[in-house]
């Protein structure tokens, strides 16, 4: 399923370029160079628009906002044109400037991003008892130390419903920390993935997966599968704080992340459960992702993964 998956990724990919490729100098490369990478940032191309090269955006010109993501479109189309040696001298130049000072952003005061190991044997399979018991300890060892806002991966709460809430609610009682933990909520079509606030008063639905992998969770051809939210709830308010939440494949691609910066978050909580991905360097892939869009907007970053 992961090969095919890779394979179909990449046939979009090079349909959409091969498409609008043209022998034809000045203006018309760039142009059309501009709309493949539009096309590849939106859905539906967009939904296997891995890895694009706009991210750098983060790295070259961090802190700089809309127009460090502009300076770097504006080089990324000049590439495709007879200045593109000029346009490498001032891009490597930028890169080397951000280099010497580069600091991967931090936390805001009091928030703490909990990465858990749980390993899951087959599919289907979700928390149990002894792994919500498991992370409350985890819970109640970072409020100990002074948490008061604590973050966990993506599914970190399985399946939720009354009788998880109830369990966390009564073990979170007497402490002073909210937690925004992963979990999937069943409906008649199938399940959201999603993330959900809880404390000692009680829980709440924060966030609903606007894009989940494709064919391993999303499956639009059947029922069962996750449902997509492609532009839904692009920031919301978590512990007082308005939050660009970005859980697993969103971290990958473009279109959710620009829109949450569109509503003016606080601070970015990316979130993720790589078990699955073994020896690969897939996780710090969407690690160094969520850093490079937290640098280029100047934002604080929580992360939390299940590895």
């Amino acid at each position: 399923m992961g090969l095919a998956l890779w394979l179909v990724a990449s046939l979009m990919f090079v349909i959409v370029h091969a498409g609008l490729w043209t022998s034809k100098t000045g203006w018309h490369r760039p142009l059309r160079y501009a709309i493949a990478a539009i096309l590849m940032s939106l859905p539906p191309f967009g939904i296997v628009g891995w890895a694009s090269p706009i991210t750098a955006a983060g790295v070259l010109f961090p802190g700089a906002g809309w127009y460090g993501l502009a300076a770097t479109a504006i080089g990324l189309l000049a590439m495709t044109t007879r200045y593109w040696t000029i346009t490498t001298l001032v891009m490597g130049g930028a890169f080397a400037w951000s280099a010497t000072s580069w600091t991967p952003p931090s936390a805001p005061e009091g928030w703490v991003g909990i990465d858990t190991s749980f390993q899951f044997s087959e599919a289907g399979q979700y928390a149990d008892y002894a792994q919500h018991m498991a992370t409350i300890g985890m819970v109640k060892g970072a409020a100990g130390q002074g948490g008061t806002t604590v973050v966990l991966p993506e599914s970190a709460f399985g399946i939720w419903t009354a009788t998880a809430e109830r369990l966390w609610t009564r073990e979170l009682a007497g402490l002073d920390v909210v937690v925004n933990g992963g979990a999937i909520v069943i409906d008649r079509e199938g399940y959201d993935n999603v993330m959900v606030e809880v404390s000692a008063e009680g829980s709440r639905i924060l966030y609903h997966e606007r894009m989940p992998v494709p064919v391993s969770m999303w499956q639009p051809w059947t029922s069962g599968g996750a449902n997509a939210h492609f532009f839904a709830n692009p920031a919301v308010a978590f512990a007082g704080v308005r939050i660009a939440p970005l859980i697993c494949y969103e971290q990958l691609i473009i279109w959710p992340v620009l829109q949450s910066m569109l509503y003016g978050p606080e601070a970015i909580v990316a979130t993720g459960n790589g078990w699955w991905t073994g020896e690969t360097n897939i996780v710090a892939i969407q690690k160094a992702s969520a850093e490079a869009w937290a640098s280029l907007f100047g934002l604080p970053l929580v992360m939390a993964f299940n590895h």
